[in-house]
């Protein structure tokens, strides 16, 4: 190692691996070079793939704090690359965190440095000692094996200027009092990071609730305009999606009301639903078609009506430059108004199965969607209706019962499904967030069945849910 002194004369230090001595001695040199020269050789086989970007890392993280104290300027310069590599300090990820308790000792103030991140396994705390770092992971020391070390849910360092470092390294400490007044040092600091991190998880429990909601009551929107009106009819879905429009149009296509099908159903409100239309909520082109009701039960010689809901990409309702063209592929029967965006069919005097398609056309772009018609002689039991008024689609909360049986159930006065979320199930289910969704819209399949088929054996309530968890599936 060869640097210059304050006298301008250059000093030489030699060190030899396995040897605690060193010597130091004058350089011969014409002029003293202002800087620090360090040459190492002979280099072992794996120091020679230590690349000058790998040494922009190592410094920047193990000088961290030194760098920015200082103000020095680091250039790795690389040879073999052709490259030269300006070191900056490491840079946290997170939000910083503010107002933590200052923390004094006896020995002296430990200066914090903590951001709040996602949780990852990346995530960690360093130890520093005066700005240099000894440890890189604050849970490889047992008494910091514990929360909040290990949530990893904090990025950033402690700088503790009175440890004490193993001899001959500096990548440890010594376990002596000056490492237990830090341990103590550290307890309000531990107390506070605890309460941060719960409010973290609490806050996205709750984000994750809110998205899973949204997606669970869009999936149940999309099933119950795809199954019969006059068996779905819970909650005034069918009558607010297919309003008629009040201007007095005769043109079959414009039965569907736009701002109709825009509004916010009733019920639990989706959080983030905004009545103005952003600009993302204009459809853009053409990308699929649905039959509603894409299954339906009709009597031999009565009518159904069915429509045709043109999708984009984004499953946005689209509504402009449409053509419609309805055939009979299979089955008896007949259809009304072909070219419009709703037909009739006519059933005939016989049972049979019908199978209906619908052609839309929007410039270029052509889709297709079918739908099937059962004429059945008999239908099934019409039920009383309901002593309950249509309140929207309802809501979900948790409530904690580890110790009973219940999965689930209807709170009709709030309009809320109660999950018992200490149920063996509930726990099995979320291990991931996909198989929690499913868990949670069978949930709901079930308490809507139960609560609005009132009345039917059990076979049939049975056949009701297979039928609307199916379609509920589909759109998750």
């Amino acid at each position: 190692m060869t640097s210059t002194g304050a006298d301008q004369r250059a000093y030489q230090m030699v060190m030899r691996k396995g040897d605690p001595r060193y010597s130091v001695s004058p350089k011969r040199t014409l002029f003293g070079d202002r800087g620090t020269e360090v040459r190492i050789a002979p280099l072992l086989n794996g120091i020679r793939a230590l690349s000058g970007e790998k040494i922009q890392w190592y410094l920047a993280a193990e000088l961290r704090d030194r760098i920015r104290a200082t103000g020095v300027r680091i250039n790795v310069v690389d040879k073999m690359a052709r490259k030269q590599y300006a070191v900056e300090p490491r840079q946290y990820e997170g939000r910083l965190l503010h107002q933590l308790p200052l923390l004094r000792t006896a020995l002296g103030d430990i200066y914090i440095e903590l951001y709040l991140n996602g949780p990852s396994d990346s995530n960690c705390v360093a130890l520093y000692r005066r700005g240099t770092r000894v440890i890189d992971d604050l849970t490889l020391l047992d008494h910091f094996a514990r929360a909040p070390w290990n949530l990893r849910y904090l990025q950033g360092h402690l700088d503790a200027s009175f440890v004490s470092l193993t001899p001959g390294t500096r990548t440890g400490i010594i376990y002596d009092s000056a490492y237990n007044t830090l341990c103590e040092g550290l307890q309000p600091l531990e107390a506070k990071l605890v309460e941060i991190i719960d409010a973290q998880r609490r806050a996205e429990e709750e984000q994750a609730s809110r998205e899973q909601l949204r997606a669970i009551q869009r999936a149940f929107r999309e099933a119950l305009l795809a199954l019969p009106a006059e068996e779905y009819d819970w909650f005034d879905i069918h009558a607010r999606a297919f309003r008629p429009v009040s201007n007095g149009s005769e043109d079959a296509d414009r039965r569907l009301e736009p701002k109709a099908l825009e509004e916010p159903f009733p019920g639990a409100t989706e959080p983030g639903e905004d009545k103005r239309r952003q600009f993302f909520e204009f459809a853009g082109p053409l990308f699929s078609v649905v039959v509603s009701p894409v299954s339906s039960i009709v009597r031999v010689g009565a009518t159904k009506e069915l429509r045709a809901l043109p999708r984009d990409r984004s499953r946005r309702r689209v509504e402009e430059d449409l053509e419609f063209h309805w055939q009979l592929v299979e089955g008896p029967g007949k259809l009304t108004d072909v070219h419009d965006q709703a037909v009739t069919f006519l059933a005939p005097e016989e049972p049979g199965l019908a199978r209906v398609r619908v052609t839309v056309r929007q410039r270029e772009v052509v889709c297709v969607g079918e739908g099937l018609v059962t004429v059945s002689l008999e239908l099934l039991t019409q039920l009383a209706p309901t002593t309950v008024p249509s309140q929207g689609l309802p809501g979900y909360t948790f409530e904690r019962a580890p110790g009973e049986f219940w999965r689930s159930k209807f709170d009709i006065k709030r309009n809320v499904i109660v999950v018992n979320n200490g149920h063996r199930d509930f726990v099995f289910a979320s291990r991931s967030r996909s198989l929690k969704l499913r868990y949670l819209v069978r949930l709901y399949a079930k308490e809507l069945v139960m609560h609005n088929f009132a009345g039917l054996p059990a076979d049939q309530l049975l056949e009701r849910m297979v039928e609307l968890s199916l379609r509920t599936e589909e759109h998750l």
